[in-house]
């Protein structure tokens, strides 16, 4: 009986803990940081063109490429492919991201494909790519855009976001659709 006691006991706590105090935690950090729990969401001319955390397909030759998405950027079904590194379904997607890459990027090499352009990221909904990710596609961007390619360099440069302190997350990370909007605004002023 006294078992029955402690595990009960054990259960509740447990309960209470992880079913109320923890969500209604993170819903009230979610409401001290509204933008940030809302995606951070990017309005340009009074318009909504898209949220900072969230991925989107671009796949025009003048805009850089984002990570692949399992979810087809659908960020009401987040979620990973679930294949494994040596499924033939992902072999075969993954040969034809990197056909893809090489035939768009000419003179690319496929050792120069950085792992991010292609597979999917667990999400699905992954909004950067790495600055090697971003190098690789200058000279396709820079041709479809009439753009010279240092600008297009100089446009990753400023727009790779280090790391917190040097030590928190990844280095040198490129947000697709802000570097995007960037370029359309280029475009627009030459």
């Amino acid at each position: 009986m006294k078992s029955l006691r402690r595990v009960l006991g054990l259960g509740v706590c447990t309960l209470v803990l992880f079913g109320i105090l923890y969500p209604l935690a993170m819903v009230g950090i979610g409401k001290a940081m509204p933008k940030s729990s809302a995606g951070n969401p990017i309005i340009r001319n009074g318009q909504l063109v898209g949220f900072e955390q969230i991925g989107q397909s671009f796949t025009s030759p003048g805009y850089f490429w984002g990570r692949p998405s399992a979810v087809d950027y659908d960020a009401s079904s987040t979620g990973g492919s679930n294949l494994g590194p040596t499924n033939p379904e992902l072999m075969v997607l993954v040969r034809e991201r990197i056909g893809s890459l090489v035939n768009s990027n000419p003179g690319l090499k496929i050792a120069e494909i950085p792992v991010e352009l292609i597979t999917a990221s667990g999400s699905g909904l992954d909004p950067h790519i790495s600055k090697q990710g971003a190098l690789i596609q200058i000279n396709r961007i820079s041709k479809a855009r009439s753009i010279d390619p240092k600008r297009v360099h100089e446009l990753v440069e400023s727009y790779s976001e280090k790391s917190l302190l040097g030590l928190f997350g990844p280095s040198d990370n490129v947000n697709v659709l802000k570097i995007n909007l960037a370029l359309d605004e280029l475009t627009v002023s030459n």
